[in-house]
C-alpha cells in the first residue's frame, strides 16, 4: 500500500497542476478572476464547495486520526491539503500512517 499512496500522492500533485499552472501563466495571480471562474457556473461552485468540506473533513481526520496513532509530520498532509488540495493531503497522510504502522510493527519483532 505505500507505493499506492505514494503514485497517488504525486498523481495528486501533478494532475491538478497540469491545469492550474497554465491558467496562472495565462491569468497571472489575479485572485478576482479566479473567484470569478470558479463561481461562473453552479457546476464549478458545486465542485469547489465539495473540496472545501473534503478539505475540512481531511484535516480534522488527519488531526486526530494521526494523533491517537501517535504519528509524527502531521503538518505535511495538512500543508499539502492547503497547498494543493485533498488529491495530495488524504493519499500522504494514509503514506504517512502505512511507514507508521509498518515501523510499529518492526519494532514490536524485534
Amino acid at each position: 500500500m505505500k507505493y499506492f499512496y505514494g503514485i497517488l500522492a504525486v498523481l495528486g500533485v501533478v494532475l491538478p497542476y497540469s491545469q492550474f499552472l497554465p491558467w496562472i501563466i495565462q491569468n497571472g495571480l489575479d485572485s478576482s478572476q479566479l473567484m470569478r471562474e470558479i463561481t461562473q457556473t453552479r457546476i464549478g461552485s458545486f465542485a469547489w464547495m465539495d473540496v472545501l468540506v473534503s478539505a475540512i473533513v481531511l484535516i480534522g481526520f488527519i488531526l486526530f486520526e494521526g494523533k491517537r496513532r501517535g504519528m509524527r509530520f502531521l503538518w505535511l498532509p495538512i500543508v499539502g491539503t492547503l497547498v494543493v488540495g485533498v488529491s495530495l493531503g488524504l493519499p500522504l497522510f494514509l503514506l504517512l500512517r502505512e511507514i507508521h504502522m509498518e515501523r510499529k510493527l518492526q519494532g514490536r519483532a524485534q
